[in-house]
């Protein structure tokens, strides 16, 4: 595999790790007994953090990437593996 197709598909790996972890452990104004500003909506997080998440992403993403790259190496899983008309029978 070129290093630039590790790159591409390591990166895809980090953005869907990136949405994947963004909701945990974030809380409301409310529920962290924050004062709210003026206009501001009821659901937004009162206590983000880029850093954590960035990190929790890069974590996730290191591990699905060698899971796929080990894959890749040894075909555990390939196409024929996934072919849908053979397990059928048509």
């Amino acid at each position: 595999m070129k290093w630039t197709s590790i790159v591409a598909i390591y990166s895809l790996f980090w953005v869907f790790s990136a949405f994947l972890v963004m909701p945990f452990g974030v809380r409301t104004h409310d529920e962290l007994g924050l004062e709210k500003v003026p206009g501001q909506v009821h659901s937004a997080p009162g206590n983000y953090d880029p850093k954590k998440i960035a990190t929790r992403a890069t974590l996730l993403a290191v591990v699905l990437f060698g899971l796929y790259y080990a894959n890749y190496v040894n075909r555990w899983i390939t196409t024929d593996d996934l072919d849908i008309s053979r397990l059928i029978g048509i």
